[in-house]
């Protein structure tokens, strides 16, 4: 029988079974940043220890970096200690660093693809539970602690459970204005946020065959909200196509070699899951959450549930919290709530695709005057093509702030916050209570079209309609 990429990689990469039935992994890359860094280092310090491999980690500023300042010394002292702690810790080290001043520093799920360093058939590991984004290209990667990241640092390995391995299947064609967002947000409410615990989830089917790297990026980012550890799509010519002349991809010989090898990776076709689960592209709509964690979403057609239609006692508790905190009304249609802040940015749809789809459709039109619009590329050098190409200017005509590269307004742990109790439709990938920096700050999750349209609008609207996407009627 053959095996998955999962299996696969997991077992290339394996040192050894330990006592307790861990593994012990190699880890083939390492990223880092300034947030779950520093105390590691500390520890390596504190055990007379160095970084075993250097050139194996790779390090940028993204989680506290402001993105609304761009000179240095930075308002906020605490952003400003931490990056010269980076600075200082990679300096010492050896280290790889996409500082500020590269004109390659971004959001590290967003900077290692971009500059080839994410690999097929690897391990990857990081100090941020979003690093399953990585497994667009056909890694395992996955989220670690910082006790974690000392153990990479200090001995490239690290102890971990195998995972099963869940197949999702979403074929068929996904009908305008449905995005690469609203798959994994339809996946995350079909499923569940615990659905995938204890699961890595392979994505396929024909809507992943025709998707861009961009757009499996955007699913596998989100693998985690699901409560799978790891998600993936096996690599393909898509995949390859994508890391061709990137400036640490393999070139000339070495290049064919690294292709063939990771061909070998991917699903063998006879390989068994642990499950599967068949999702048709035409039965997805734009998706939009109403609650607090990412699984409570739904299309933005449809009415916000009451706790009445909990199936459980724990749902219906869901339910009514969610509904507190939200100031929402079971019954009520979600279509129509008026927003005080719209962000487009983060890991999850901060990309060069997220902006020229949205700029498209953008131009010549303007932002609500009662609505803050903040667009936060997730790169210096995703900033610096859109600037090239002339998106910034048409975010900018539009009434949209146009910030520096960072994680901004995805979980506030730097300047960009809600206040009090606004309203944010956001492309990010989390609607946790305070995690857009106010405790009683409410988020609404959607894709980037979608906040584009809630930005014009004023309040939560269907794309669709704001766009012009929807068929003509029969016979109009």
């Amino acid at each position: 029988m053959g095996k998955s990429l999962f299996q696969k990689v997991w077992d290339a990469h394996s040192v050894r079974r330990l006592s307790n039935g861990q593994t012990q992994l190699l880890i083939g890359t390492h990223l880092i940043h300034e947030v779950t860094s520093p105390q590691a280092f500390g520890m390596l310090r504190d055990r007379g220890l160095k970084v075993k491999y250097p050139h194996r980690t790779f390090a940028t500023v993204d989680h506290i970096v402001p993105t609304n300042e761009s000179l240095e010394p930075y308002s906020d002292k605490l952003a400003q200690a931490m990056i010269e702690e980076l600075r200082k810790n990679c300096a010492e080290h050896g280290i790889e660093f996409f500082d500020t001043n590269t004109g390659k520093q971004g959001i590290v799920h967003i900077v290692g693809p971009e500059q080839g360093i994410t690999q097929p058939g690897t391990t990857i590991a990081c100090g941020d539970s979003h690093t399953s984004t990585h497994g667009a290209f056909g890694a395992i990667a996955f989220g670690i602690g910082t006790s974690q990241v000392r153990d990479v640092l200090a001995t490239q390995t690290m102890a971990l459970s195998p995972l099963k391995v869940r197949r999702i299947n979403v074929d068929g064609k996904l009908a305008p204005g449905v995005y690469a967002k609203d798959v994994i947000l339809h996946i995350i409410r079909l499923l569940g946020t615990k659905g995938g615990t204890g699961y890595a989830y392979e994505y396929a089917g024909e809507v992943f065959d025709n998707f861009s790297m961009e757009e499996r990026m955007t699913v596998c980012n989100m693998s985690i909200e699901g409560g799978a550890r790891v998600g993936y799509v096996n690599p393909d010519e898509t995949t390859f196509e994508y890391l061709k002349g990137r400036p640490y991809s393999p070139k000339g010989a070495a290049w064919d070699a690294a292709v063939e090898r990771w061909k070998n990776f991917a699903s063998d076709p006879d390989c068994a899951y642990d499950d599967v689960v068949n999702i048709r592209a035409e039965d997805i709509a734009p998706t939009v959450t109403w609650g607090i964690n990412p699984g409570q979403g739904i299309f933005v057609d449809e009415n916000i549930p009451a706790p009445a239609d909990g199936k459980t006692q724990s749902e219906r508790e869901g339910i009514s919290e969610a509904l507190e905190h939200m100031k929402f009304q079971g019954g009520e249609p979600i279509k129509g709530k008026k927003i005080d802040v719209a962000f487009f940015g983060s890991c999850t749809n901060g990309r060069l695709s997220d902006l020229k789809e949205v700029a498209q459709y953008l131009k010549g039109r303007k932002v609500h005057p009662d609505v803050q619009a903040i667009c936060v590329p997730g790169s210096q050098v995703v900033a610096k093509m859109a600037e090239d190409l002339g998106l910034a200017q048409i975010f900018r005509d539009a009434g949209f702030e146009w910030r520096g590269a960072g994680c901004s307004m995805c979980l506030a742990m730097n300047p960009d916050k809600l206040v009090g109790d606004q309203l944010c439709a956001s492309s990010s990938n989390r609607n946790f209570k305070g995690r857009q920096g106010s405790v009683t700050g409410r988020t609404i999750l959607m894709s980037p079209l979608m906040v584009a349209a809630a930005a014009i609008t004023g309040e939560v609207s269907d794309a669709r309609e704001v766009f012009g996407l929807l068929p003509e009627p029969v016979g109009a």
